[in-house]
């Protein structure tokens, strides 16, 4: 289910929040508590995914760098032999450093080296395997290097040619810049880069175009923070009044209107939930259903913050 997979597969799930015991992610002190021990998020994770595969989602997300993600991950489908359709993704230019502390100064460290590529290929491959379908550069940046090193591309081009799709994932205010550099890193004749996983919500829309040329020559694209590392969610203490006004008028928890709209923009092959709870993954889960009129998705269009300013305050956000 690697580089032919190309219909569209909705609501996806994310590990980020849930394999490891700090990140970025409003609210983890209620939704977590003290409870993140090793097992404790084991256990967390399984819930999670017990949840969102019984909601009909189909597409799962880690990271090298997401604590034991790929670990947790490769645990629930040894459990569970007989689910055969779902789409394994993973991230590879990251490790994760924070030794399962919640107030270490640095919890990942970037490495977009040919040496990281190698070493991490195979941790990966030791536990999810022949499951892997999609492997992407972990935030892929102009100023790392890694969408210009041929020989990195050459190997990358190896993984690709044994079925494996071959992506990049992209974060701060250059995302358009990197997204389309990489479709035009090409190997042998052939694009390289067919999967891109980008941040795209209603508070930072900027990338929204070069997605679009993404998917317009074949390559899926996979929303990630479609919730905007909380601020998008009920409850919230960040969120922007008038993106609360609209979901209230239209009667939608601010979750699915959140993922809704990501849902409704053609361009979407999957858009990720970060649930960490199974409430959160049913909520998250429901916006498939969620049908928004055009006028409404056109008010929502102006709710995108300068990308600058968005990505200056995540940036700022702590972990916890």
């Amino acid at each position: 289910m690697g580089a032919g997979t190309t219909a569209p597969i909705g609501v996806g799930i994310g590990l980020a929040a849930v394999a490891r015991p700090a990140y970025i992610t409003s609210g983890r002190a209620l939704d977590l508590g003290g409870h993140r021990s090793i097992e404790e998020l084991r256990a967390r994770t399984t819930a999670v995914l017990d949840t969102a595969y019984a909601a009909g989602v189909r597409y799962l997300d880690a990271a090298r760098s997401y604590g034991r993600a790929e670990e947790f991950l490769a645990g629930w489908l040894a459990a569970h032999p007989e689910i055969d359709d779902v789409v394994i993704g993973s991230k590879w230019g990251y490790r994760y450093v924070g030794g399962w502390q919640l107030d270490v100064p640095v919890h990942e460290v970037k490495d977009h080296s040919l040496a990281a590529f190698t070493e991490q290929l195979a941790e990966t491959a030791a536990l999810l395997g022949p499951r892997l379908a999609i492997y992407h550069v972990h935030s892929a940046t102009l100023d790392t290097g890694v969408l210009d090193d041929t020989a990195l591309h050459r190997a990358l081009a190896a993984l690709r040619d044994r079925g494996v799709r071959v992506g990049v994932s992209t974060s701060g205010p250059g995302q358009p810049e990197a997204v389309l550099k990489a479709l035009d890193v090409e190997v042998d004749g052939a694009p390289l880069f067919t999967s891109i996983q980008a941040t795209w919500n209603l508070l930072e829309q900027s990338v929204g175009p070069a997605l679009a040329e993404a998917a317009a020559r074949g390559a899926l694209v996979i929303v990630k923070e479609g919730v905007a590392n909380g601020r998008l969610t009920p409850g919230a203490s960040d969120t922007p009044p008038r993106v609360v006004e609209i979901a209230e008028r239209l009667g939608v928890p601010l979750d699915q209107l959140a993922l809704g709209a990501a849902l409704a923009q053609p361009w979407a092959w999957s858009v990720l939930s970060g649930g960490v709870t199974p409430a959160q993954v049913e909520s998250n889960a429901a916006a498939a259903a969620v049908q928004l009129p055009e006028d409404v998705l056109a008010e929502l269009g102006e709710l995108a913050e300068d990308p600058k300013t968005y990505w200056s305050a995540r940036a700022s956000r702590a972990w916890s």
